[in-house]
């Protein structure tokens, strides 16, 4: 399985970003709140870490909330090492 070609989907209706892997789920979940997008969870089944998987749904989500022009809450750790390691995403940083 190729990383670069799997596709991460937006499923606003579970407040989740998610790349399916044959049959299992990677997973960024959110919630909003006024004017913020709280990134609560990153998930990637054991067999699957390490390959960058984690940050393309990091990605997205943070793309998406720029979209959005809201401000992003880093509840999740995973999400939070993302933003201190790409800085072209410090403008979205608020809110607590």
């Amino acid at each position: 399985m190729a990383e670069e070609s799997l596709a991460v989907e937006h499923h606003p209706e579970r407040n989740a970003f998610e790349i399916d892997l044959d049959g299992q789920r990677a997973v960024l979940e959110y919630h909003r709140r006024a004017g913020s997008i709280v990134f609560t969870h990153t998930g990637v089944p054991p067999e699957f870490e390490g390959r960058g998987i984690g940050g393309k749904l990091v990605k997205a989500g943070l793309d998406w909330a720029r979209a959005e022009k809201a401000r992003v809450v880093p509840a999740c750790s995973f999400v939070h090492v993302y933003l201190k390691r790409h800085p072209e995403y410090a403008d979205l940083m608020g809110g607590s």
